[in-house]
C-alpha cells in the first residue's frame, strides 16, 4: 500500500506538472532520489548510489543545457549526442550500463508525473548489458608515472599552467576524486604540515579523511596555494577557473589531465583523473603499504578497487 506521504506527492505533481523539474531539475532530481526513487526490489538506494546518481544526473542536465535542451525535451539525438562527448567516450561498458538505467527510470518517472510523454531512453536497456567481466582499471605504468611526477617540476609557464600541473599533482599525489577536487577549500590543505597533508571532508556515504601528500606533489602545491591566495577569485575553492568561484567541471578536468597526459606522450590510457587516482593507488600497493590502509587513503569502505588494481601486480598466468 502507499504511504499517504507518496499519494500526496504524486497528486501535487500531477496538478502542477511538478514544475520544479521544468525550473531547478537538479533539486527535483535530488528530492525525487532521498523521497521516491528505489532500485530493484523496490529498495531504496544506498547513500553512496544517491550521491553518484546525482552526480550523473547533473553531468548529462549539463549536456542538455549546452544544448538548449531540457528533461522535458529531450530525446534520443540528445542522447546520442551524450555518448560523444570527451567524457562519455571514455566511460566502461558497465558505466555506459549506469547510464542507460538512470535515464530510462528518469523518463518513466517524468511520464507518470506528467513532465514528458515519451522515454527516448526506452531503447538503451536493450543495447547495453553489464560485462561479463569486471574491466581491468586504468593506471600509469610506474616509469610514465615517475615521468609524469618529473614533468610537473617543470617551471610553469602561466597561472594557468601552474593551475594545471596543481591540479594533476593533486590527483596523482593524493590519489582523490574528481568530485573531491572540484569542491576542496584552500584551508584544506596543509602543504607546510609536517608531513604534509590535504584534509577530504566527509561526503555521501565517505567519511572525512587526511591524505598525506606525496613528496614530488608539496613544492608545486604549496607555490599553487600561494598564487591561489592572492587571485582575486569569489569564495575559497583551492581550484576554479573562473572569477567567480565557480566549480570545475569533469569535462575541465578531464582536459586538462589529457593535455598533460600528452605532453608526456602517455595517450594509450583512458585520460581522466581516475586513471590519476588510481595510478596512486597502485604506487601505495606497489610501495608495500596494506590494501585496507590504501583504501582508507582513497576514502573507500572496501577493499574491492584495490584488490583489482592488486590483480594487474600479480605475474602473468602460464
Amino acid at each position: 500500500m502507499w504511504r499517504n506521504s507518496q499519494i500526496q506527492y504524486i497528486t501535487i505533481a500531477m496538478t502542477r506538472k511538478d514544475t520544479l523539474w521544468l525550473s531547478n531539475p537538479t533539486l527535483a532530481y535530488r528530492d525525487w532520489q532521498v523521497r521516491e526513487a528505489a532500485g530493484a526490489n523496490r529498495r531504496p538506494f544506498s547513500a553512496r548510489s544517491i550521491v553518484q546518481h546525482e552526480a550523473m544526473f547533473e553531468h548529462f542536465r549539463r549536456h542538455l543545457l549546452a544544448r538548449g535542451r531540457s528533461v522535458a525535451s529531450f530525446g534520443t539525438d540528445d542522447i546520442d549526442a551524450f555518448w560523444q562527448t570527451p567524457d562519455a567516450r571514455t566511460y566502461s561498458q558497465a558505466t555506459r550500463m549506469r547510464y542507460a538505467k538512470l535515464l530510462d527510470r528518469l523518463c518513466r518517472h517524468l511520464i507518470f508525473a506528467g513532465v514528458r510523454e515519451d522515454n527516448p531512453a526506452a531503447g538503451l536497456l536493450a543495447s547495453v548489458r553489464w560485462p561479463e567481466e569486471e574491466p581491468t582499471p586504468q593506471y600509469l605504468e610506474a616509469p610514465t608515472d615517475r615521468r609524469l611526477q618529473a614533468y610537473l617540476q617543470h617551471p610553469a609557464e602561466d597561472l594557468a599552467s601552474l593551475r594545471s600541473r596543481a591540479i594533476v599533482a593533486t590527483f596523482l599525489g593524493a590519489g582523490i576524486t574528481a568530485a573531491e577536487a572540484r569542491t576542496a577549500r584552500i584551508g584544506e590543505l596543509y602543504p607546510n604540515a609536517s608531513p604534509p597533508y590535504l584534509f577530504v571532508p566527509g561526503h555521501g556515504s565517505r567519511d572525512a579523511r587526511t591524505v598525506h601528500l606525496s613528496d614530488f606533489a608539496v613544492p608545486l602545491l604549496r607555490d599553487w596555494l600561494a598564487r591561489r591566495k592572492k587571485l582575486p577569485i569569489e569564495g575559497d575553492r583551492l581550484f576554479s577557473l573562473r572569477p567567480n568561484g565557480q566549480p570545475i567541471t569533469d569535462m575541465s578536468f578531464g582536459r586538462i589531465v589529457s593535455e598533460i597526459l600528452e605532453a608526456i606522450g602517455a595517450t594509450n590510457v583512458e585520460m581522466s583523473p581516475r586513471t590519476l587516482r588510481n595510478t596512486f593507488c597502485r604506487r601505495q600497493l606497489l610501495a608495500g603499504r596494506p590494501r585496507d590502509e590504501v583504501s582508507h587513503m582513497l576514502g573507500l569502505a572496501s577493499s574491492r578497487t584495490c584488490d583489482r588494481i592488486l590483480a594487474t601486480m600479480l605475474p602473468p598466468a602460464i
